[in-house]
């Protein structure tokens, strides 16, 4: 199938990743994704990863893996023939995770040139996407409009000799760098190859690609795995959203870990590259919980160091991480690329940072070259876990004195005009000035998007962030108050202002 000449190849960047629409089925989405133009991706990146590497096309090794999306298989195939057409040579991985490939780029028996993950993360059945990677990590926004340049002229230099494409097991590799990280960091006394006998950890892997850590990992440490749901892939998604941030998605992996008695529940998203845990009670440990449980773990190994988050942290959480823990909470932008390169930054201008994480699961550390890894994150988390065991403790002890608020709720404004940045924007600036004349509010001091207000009245006693979203017509403003009814009568102030802003559709205010 040909082209269409007028096909918006642009529409297909999101941020540093690529998504689009891979599958009929859903109502007013036009498929925008085709073999054919993965294809042509393949060849693109292979032409970019070449002069990168300054390397010819005939020199390169590329890896290619998938998550369990249904058009997966197809595009796939599609991918590997672009990137053998033009010379290269190409891995298939079959069924992955995001964080493995880029790992196979500086694994000996592998040390690919460049690697490309096919997933769409948690988005419906029907999405499908590409993620790239060299031996220094992911790409940039920049690096994915340069390759779309690519893909618009199509004219790629086709090779004499086709490139071969070789399946190989990099997944099995992959999950013995974590048994062996395991073993050697609890460094049990009487057990030290099966660390975690004893305790009965549950995955639940939503059917994406992370089921592998059930019976790759865990079972070789000694874990009793009983119970652990949905690790066969299927991409329909036919028991919930593979999503630590989906609520029905919690509730199924807290109900497992509670029916089974579990001591520690692990989920994925589809392509691993976040995560989030349940403790032996069933409480979910993500978000707030999830960072100040890492944090603690990172600041007992590297003491004063800073913690990044994204924006929509809680008061509680700096207070734990600066006063309970000695740390430095550094609340940056949301995005999982914008708390990475901002730990990279700060790493580079002097100041320690060891991890980078956003409240939906994605985790960072320097250890682990910056790479989001929903397995590395829970691995570290079973070490601890273990450790804990050995010393007659509960994992959650390291946050006993984090602070959780008693109510907190995100609202999606959304925006009902074509240039909604602009208009965002000026919202925005507006709720600044509205702020500023409020007498018991505060306009938080080095805040880095949107507006974060600190309420401290003893009827309130909270805060709010109203912010653009990053790619959405819409104003997510996120509330928390530490009394009860707090954030009604915040909301209340707040709908007084936004009902001045016009082109404001405040139904979720109704709520």
């Amino acid at each position: 199938m040909a082209i269409e000449q007028n096909f918006n190849w642009n529409k297909l960047q999101n941020g540093s990743d690529i998504r689009g629409i891979a599958l009929e089925g859903v109502e007013n989405e036009n498929v925008n994704l085709t073999p054919e133009i993965a294809k042509i991706l393949g060849q693109a990146f292979v032409t970019w990863l070449s002069r990168q590497a300054n390397k010819p096309h005939t020199e390169l090794i590329v890896a290619v893996g998938r998550d369990s999306r249904l058009s997966g298989p197809a595009i796939m195939q599609a991918t590997l023939d672009g990137i053998t057409a033009v010379g290269s040579q190409a891995y298939n991985f079959g069924l992955a995770s995001t964080p493995a490939m880029f790992m196979s780029t500086i694994t000996a028996g592998f040390e690919c040139d460049g690697a490309i993950m096919l997933t769409a993360s948690h988005l419906p059945f029907n999405r499908n996407g590409l993620k790239f990677f060299t031996p220094r990590g992911g790409l940039e926004k920049q690096d994915i409009a340069d390759i779309l340049k690519l893909a618009v002229t199509n004219k790629f230099e086709i090779a004499a000799v086709t490139g071969r494409i070789t399946d190989r097991d990099f997944m099995s590799v992959y999950a013995q760098q974590f048994v062996e990280q395991i073993r050697a960091s609890v460094n049990h006394p009487t057990n030290f190859d099966r660390p975690l006998a004893g305790l009965k950890i549950i995955v639940d892997a939503g059917n994406g690609a992370g089921g592998f850590y059930a019976d790759r990992v865990l079972q070789p440490l000694g874990a009793d795995t009983t119970g652990s749901q949905f690790l066969e892939p299927d991409g329909t998604f036919p028991n919930h959203v593979p999503n630590p941030e989906d609520p029905t998605a919690m509730a199924a992996i807290c109900q497992a870990v509670i029916a089974h008695q579990a001591d520690f529940g692990i989920i994925f998203d589809t392509d691993v590259d976040r995560s989030a845990a349940v403790d032996s009670s069933g409480k979910e440990l993500n978000r707030n919980r999830l960072i100040g449980l890492i944090s603690a773990i990172v600041l007992q190994e590297h003491p004063q160091s800073t913690i990044v988050t994204d924006s929509i942290t809680s008061d509680g959480l700096t207070q734990f991480i600066e006063q309970d823990l000695g740390g430095i909470h550094h609340r940056f932008k949301r995005g999982y690329k914008n708390v990475i390169n901002e730990s990279m930054r700060l790493n580079r201008a002097g100041q320690e940072s060891w991890v980078a994480i956003e409240t939906s699961g994605h985790a960072a550390m320097k250890e682990n070259h910056f790479l989001d890894d929903g397995a590395y994150l829970v691995s570290k988390l079973l070490i601890e876990l273990a450790k804990s065991k050995l010393a007659g403790k509960s994992l959650t002890d390291l946050i006993a004195n984090l602070q959780e608020p008693v109510e907190s709720q995100e609202l999606r404004i959304k925006i009902a005009t074509a240039d909604f940045q602009a208009y965002g924007n000026r919202v925005i600036e507006h709720m600044q000035a509205f702020a500023l004349i409020q007498a018991d509010w505060k306009i938080v001091p080095n805040n880095y998007e949107g507006v974060r207000v600190s309420c401290p009245s003893e009827s309130e006693n909270g805060w709010f962030l109203l912010r653009l979203s990053l790619h959405d017509p819409v104003i997510p403003v996120n509330i928390e108050s530490n009394v009860s009814g707090g954030i009604d009568r915040i909301k209340y102030r707040l709908r007084s202002f936004l009902k001045t802003q016009e082109e404001l559709n405040l139904a979720a205010f109704q709520s």
